[in-house]
């Protein structure tokens, strides 16, 4: 084996990414070699990177992995070379009371592997376990592999995180029997997930909300759950101004929505939705809007509402999407819309920065 590797990093003083040779990472005594086969590209990660906010560099990004286990270290009896896996990247301190109780998001020294680092705390595992797999090669502790199942392509299994997340949000609007949810950003990586699960959860009706007909009408037939579209450009120039979109939602359903998945990163979009949600309705937030709430709390307690923001999500997530995988109640293979190689990673960034064609889900094969 080669003693070097190409891998996308990120470098200090740049906002563009680097396509580097770098030594190939030797694993310690708990930790696993991976020879990565394909690696989710999203977005998130380069604006962190554009905006100056990635906590360690340089660093090789990436934290959507899977791949084959290549060398394991002297005290890992857990995996074996030629494990076909994923990586799971959430780095906690696994024994705090957000770690204990699947909440290992919220954990003090929470991190991504090959994201960035989200804690309050120190962060020692991700100074150590930073890197992540948009490369030839990766080193994980061997406590985040997952196994997978034979009838699991690595591409799906790179994209599990995603649907796993989804998985997060879907739980965190704890619905109840025949709920109608409204959807934003359905034409993304979560709101394609969402999609795919809704049939598997207490949901009756979903009602999407985006900016293009024909990619609305594209993402319907991924659910078998009864369908509505609602199209901004439809609603009339002024919507955001005659709550255009809120009269829209209250047509379709006039006693409101039991549930809004919201993954816009900014707009209107999310406000005028929850001004049709029903009483006892949640508003689950995922997308990062910097938008100022523009309800007052009365009305909120008034309604009952529910406001719960939530990010990531946890192994009890990504273990339950494998599951199901696993045993065909779902799949997610036709959600892959897009495939790069290591090289192309610049062409692909661009692409998810432009949405000119849409993605759904994209992947780097390596």
């Amino acid at each position: 084996m080669s003693k070097s590797m190409l891998a996308v990093r990120a470098h200090q003083g740049s906002t563009d990414i680097h396509l580097d040779n770098v030594p190939i990472p030797a694993p310690g005594p708990q930790d696993v070699l991976i020879k990565v086969a394909s690696a989710g590209l999203v977005p998130g990660p380069i604006k962190m990177l554009e905006r100056g906010r990635l906590r360690l560099l340089p660093t090789i990004l990436g934290h959507e992995v899977a791949g084959t286990i290549e060398a394991v270290g002297s005290e890992v009896d857990s995996s074996k070379v030629g494990d076909r896996v994923r990586m799971h990247p959430n780095l906690t301190c696994r024994k705090c009371k957000h770690c204990l109780n699947d909440r290992e998001q919220m954990c003090n020294q929470a991190a991504i592997i090959g994201f960035n680092g989200f804690g309050k705390a120190k962060m020692p595992l991700y100074e150590q376990y930073h890197d992540g797999g948009l490369g030839e090669y990766m080193v994980v502790p061997h406590w985040l592999v997952d196994k997978l199942p034979e009838n699991v392509s690595f591409d799906v299994a790179a994209k599990v995180h995603d649907v796993g997340s989804a998985m997060r949000a879907l739980k965190c609007a704890n619905l109840e029997p025949d709920s109608t949810i409204v959807v934003t950003a359905p034409t993304g990586a979560m709101g394609t997930s969402i999609l795919k699960l809704a049939e598997h959860f207490a949901i009756r009706r979903v009602i999407l909300i985006g900016r293009s007909r024909e990619r609305l009408e594209a993402v319907r037939h991924l659910t078998k759950v009864s369908t509505d579209i609602v199209v901004l450009e439809e609603l009339g120039p002024d919507w955001v101004l005659t709550n255009g979109l809120k009269q829209k939602l209250l047509e379709l359903a006039p006693d409101g929505v039991d549930a809004i998945l919201d993954f816009m990163p900014s707009g209107q979009d999310i406000w005028q939705s929850m001004g049709a949600l029903a009483t006892n309705g949640t508003l689950v937030h995922m997308g990062g809007n910097v938008a100022t709430l523009p309800y007052p709390v009365a009305i909120m307690m008034f309604n009952c509402w529910k406001f719960v923001g939530t990010r990531g999500n946890t192994r009890s997530d990504t273990d339950q999407v494998l599951r199901w995988l696993a045993d065909g109640r779902l799949n997610v293979d036709d959600l892959i819309t897009h495939k790069y190689k290591l090289s192309e990673v610049r062409e692909g960034i661009t692409d998810l920065q432009s949405r000119s064609s849409p993605i759904w889900m994209s992947v780097v094969n390596i």
